[in-house]
């Protein structure tokens, strides 16, 4: 009885720890997908399952997205020491391109805390991540990107790369896509585009921590990785989560496939013999015979059937975009006209969100993705022009920053390029501040949104790799999103310079009332003449009125002189927004004011530059205490040029 009993101690203990304490172990294996319970997998967006037994997750459809997720949450730290397991799964996937050689955009295999993707993107997004959450560390997100297309913006390394990517696009580690014979030291390179099966490994090892890539051709694992890098994991994985593929297509397209798929907690997850799946579909050739009708009945249905056809012809070819070679070199933030037509409902006017001098902005769904836009379409006659223009829109597109409305893409058609926005739900300052609106900002909110434009703008002068000059910076082009938070937007007339040299372009463009008085004489902008307007636009959110307004008294008709007036005698609180009602903040208001003064000056040199800006609106350094009259001059107005010329050229929006 002695030993009895600790015995039996040890056995119910032993089957109390297993009865009670969760399992770490846990897999799944599918050797192919056909006549799979539904419940087995989550099928969204365009994926489905082939009759033969392929998970097809997306097809030769533009700016797709496709998700084949396991339907339960899978358990990814051990619940005792919070610690991450160990995982591993296997693979087979072939991705075939909607003509010889280009396609996009590549599929992920991917570990998250949902498996449906709210919001998220097509194209470069691979339908897992959009603009506003990409690089988030509240995403949890791990994925092993098989991609095919050269995306700048992300720092892709080529068209035919793995890549491991954490809460973001932009991968941690990345290597041209390949595969290890064993026994043969040289890496052998793989077309991810080829079409031919490809069986993946993603290998993730907890203790060491190390995740391992493999790729082969064969049935059989090759003994060396192309991807093998320490990687700890734990700031990412959540207690549980669910595994997928998520897959997308962008302007030009390519079917995805998964064959068969296995994951194991455990252990190695399950290879596969690539024999044992049906073979890889092919694009079906279109063989068509002309068949030359000898009698008179035959020719007269053959000449009808030709009219109609260059009928149908000439209209199909209103939509089609004829693609130059140089576009092709620009990135792949090109959408198709005909996507965007559709998108806005064929440009109709009920679709305008505002207009300007240089084109409308039309709301848009894509048809796809049901992703909300914004459409600027604008002119443009010359083709070196235009393809100056659409060179440094493409590199325009890569800016990242919270104060910033995102450039999305474009599309060129004819003459006309389109420039497609990320959609801002609570539209432009300028609808808040002018006449008479339907809701009138508070003045900690109007404060608020001069300081995120304010980084914004310094983002732009001199936070990002190269200087960028705003040039039509306006209350018009400041939007607000869904929390009211200040974006600064529309960039079609921004220019590209390298960081302390000058821009070349001696075109005077933007909108009167904000063009510096030096843009009149040398045409050249510079990040003095950005100053400049930003003045214009700190006086215009404090009075609530416009730089120029025609309606005004003629003491009152130019903004900053009038605002200077009342600084100068003390009064300059009787300029604030009467719909403000007294309620404001006096030191703040006459910080913005004196600060607005300060970059109107005709002087460039007198203006301060974005960071001490940004500075004196945080409260990290004073203002300067002697405050120089915006203009020397008694005979002209604040802006340098002949007072006729202003009065006669406004209220025209933009140069």
């Amino acid at each position: 009885m002695f030993f009895f009993f600790p015995q039996l101690s040890w056995l119910l203990f032993s089957l109390f720890f297993h009865l009670f304490t969760p399992s770490l172990s846990f897999s799944f294996i599918f050797n192919g997908f056909k006549n799979l319970n539904p419940h087995n997998i989550t099928i969204t967006g365009a994926t489905h399952i082939t009759p033969t037994g392929m998970l097809k997750l997306t097809n030769e459809t533009s700016r797709l997205t496709g998700h084949g997720f396991y339907p339960d949450p899978i358990r990814f730290k051990n619940p005792t020491t919070k610690k991450p397991i160990s995982f591993s799964t296997s693979f087979v996937f072939a991705i075939i391109p909607e003509f010889k050689n280009p396609g996009g955009h590549g599929l992920a295999f991917t570990v998250s805390p949902a498996k449906e993707f709210a919001g998220a993107l097509p194209s470069q997004y691979l339908g897992i991540l959009n603009v506003t959450n990409n690089g988030n560390i509240s995403n949890h997100l791990f994925a092993v990107e098989f991609d095919t297309v050269l995306d700048l913006e992300f720092s892709d390394i080529n068209d035919n790369h793995v890549g491991v990517n954490i809460n973001a696009m932009s991968s941690k580690n990345s290597t041209k896509a390949g595969f290890f014979i064993d026994g043969n030291s040289t890496k052998q390179d793989l077309n991810l585009k080829s079409g031919r099966k490809i069986q993946a490994w993603v290998d993730y090892d907890a203790l060491k921590p190390q995740l391992n890539v493999t790729l082969s051709l064969s049935s059989q694992k090759p003994s060396t990785p192309i991807l093998s890098i320490p990687l700890n994991l734990e700031p990412v994985l959540q207690d549980f989560m669910y595994v997928g593929f998520s897959a997308s297509t962008g302007l030009l397209a390519s079917s995805h496939y998964i064959f068969g798929w296995s994951f194991n907690t455990s252990g190695k997850a399950q290879s596969f013999d690539l024999n044992n799946f049906p073979s890889i579909p092919r694009a079906k050739k279109n063989h068509k015979s002309l068949i030359i009708g000898v009698s008179v009945a035959t020719l007269l249905a053959v000449v009808i059937i030709a009219i109609v056809g260059v009928v149908f012809v000439i209209k199909k070819t209103k939509n089609t975009d004829e693609i130059e070679e140089w576009e092709l070199d620009v990135g792949p933030h090109r959408y198709s006209y005909k996507e965007l037509k559709q998108a806005t409902k064929e440009f109709r006017e009920e679709e305008i969100l505002g207009s300007g001098g240089f084109g409308s902005v039309y709301k848009g769904v894509l048809p796809n993705s049901k992703t909300l836009i914004a459409v600027k379409r604008i002119s443009n006659e010359s083709k070196q022009g235009m393809r100056t223009f659409v060179s440094e829109i493409s590199t325009i597109g890569r800016l990242r920053h919270r104060n910033l409305v995102q450039l999305l893409g474009w599309c060129r058609k004819g003459s006309y390029l389109l420039l497609v926005y990320e959609f801002m739900a609570n539209g432009s300052l300028d609808k808040y501040i002018y006449d008479n609106p339907k809701v009138t900002l508070n003045w900690e909110r109007r404060f608020e949104i001069i300081k995120d434009v304010a980084r914004g703008l310094l983002y732009l002068h001199e936070e990002w790799q190269q200087t960028v000059l705003h040039r039509d910076i306006k209350a018009a082009n400041v939007l607000l999103d869904s929390e009211l938070n200040g974006r600064l937007g529309d960039f079609g007339l921004a220019k590209l310079c390298e960081h302390g040299s000058n821009i070349s372009t001696t075109k005077v463009v933007g909108t009167l009332g904000y063009i510096a008085p030096e843009l009149t004489r040398t045409g050249k902008p510079t990040t003095n003449s950005d100053v400049f307007a930003f003045g214009a636009l700190l006086l215009e959110v404090v009075c609530g009125r416009r730089p120029i307004e025609p309606k005004a008294l003629p003491e009152e008709l130019i903004l900053v002189d009038f605002v200077w007036d009342k600084w100068t005698k003390g009064t300059v609180l009787e300029a604030v927004d009467k719909r403000l009602k007294g309620e404001f903040d006096e030191v703040e208001v006459l910080l913005v004011v004196k600060l607005g003064l300060m970059c109107s000056s005709n002087a460039p040199s007198a203006r301060p530059d974005m960071r001490w800006i940004v500075k004196y609106l945080e409260g990290e350094a004073p203002l300067p205490e002697n405050l120089a009259p915006p203009c020397d001059s008694d005979d002209k107005g604040s802006f340098g040029i002949d007072f006729e010329d202003y009065v006669h050229s406004y209220p025209s929006s933009s140069m």
